[in-house]
């Protein structure tokens, strides 16, 4: 009987070192966790990124109203005899 629970013991000791140091040990699924984490916030931010350029997409096919913006804010284009004022914001 003392020989099963010495061999008992000895088996639930190597269990319990893979589970912490061996091969997909605990730390492992750690740090795996912290990356899928990682990487689904990436997404998140990449999703949003996605909507507000499918927005602007939108938009420029609607009509000219949001071509004419593009056009004026990012090109600088104005019409003639017509004063554009720009304020650039400072960054302090």
């Amino acid at each position: 009987m003392k020989l099963f629970r010495n061999v008992l013991i000895v088996i639930l000791i190597l269990l319990q070192y893979r589970l912490w140091f061996g091969d997909n040990a605990y730390s492992e699924y750690q740090t795996l966790n912290n990356k899928v984490r990682q990487l689904e916030s990436a997404n998140d931010e990449l999703r949003l990124r996605n909507k507000i350029m499918l927005a602007d997409i939108e938009d420029l096919k609607s009509g000219l109203e949001a071509i004419e913006e593009k056009a004026r804010n990012e090109l600088g284009l104005i019409k003639q005899n017509e004063v554009f004022y720009r304020i650039v914001p400072t960054h302090e």
